[in-house]
């Protein structure tokens, strides 16, 4: 499960270009794939228009995509919780308490460049935040 602040921008960017990467490689049966907010803020809403731009531009349609936030059963369902950045690792802490099964981990930590992915709806940057998703989910998708 990949985990941003609002489940709009960041989180349904890697969710959903994983899946693409996944059945590309023919390994989609191996994966369960979700996205969630660390927040309340944005629950309900469809993936931002600008990153909705960026994923239909590499052919990834994101259609049906309702934000919602992680819950401690999700927590406890998926093998990985993949963070956007420190901020979300903090903020999880609300909702699922302390990370006692280690699953929860930052994207780029599994890169050989190590960092936040930047959250375009502050930074207006969709291209790097495409790239370090990008990066990420490469890097992931060779465990």
């Amino acid at each position: 499960m990949f985990v941003c602040h609002g489940n709009i921008c960041r989180s349904p960017m890697a969710e959903y270009m994983f899946r693409s990467m996944v059945e590309e490689a023919g390994r989609a049966d191996e994966f369960e794939i979700s996205s969630a907010a660390t927040s309340t803020e944005e629950i309900g809403e469809p993936v931002y228009p600008p990153a909705r731009r960026k994923l239909a531009e590499h052919g990834i349609n994101c259609k049906g995509h309702e934000a919602h936030q992680i819950t401690r059963s999700e927590y406890a369902y998926y093998d990985m919780i993949i963070c956007m950045d420190q901020h979300n690792i903090r903020n999880l802490r609300y909702t699922i308490g302390e990370d006692t099964q280690h699953k929860v981990i930052r994207l780029l930590d599994l890169t050989d460049n190590p960092h936040d992915v930047a959250d375009p709806w502050y930074t207006g940057d969709f291209e790097t935040t495409y790239r370090d998703i990008l990066e990420g989910c490469k890097a992931l998708l060779k465990l």
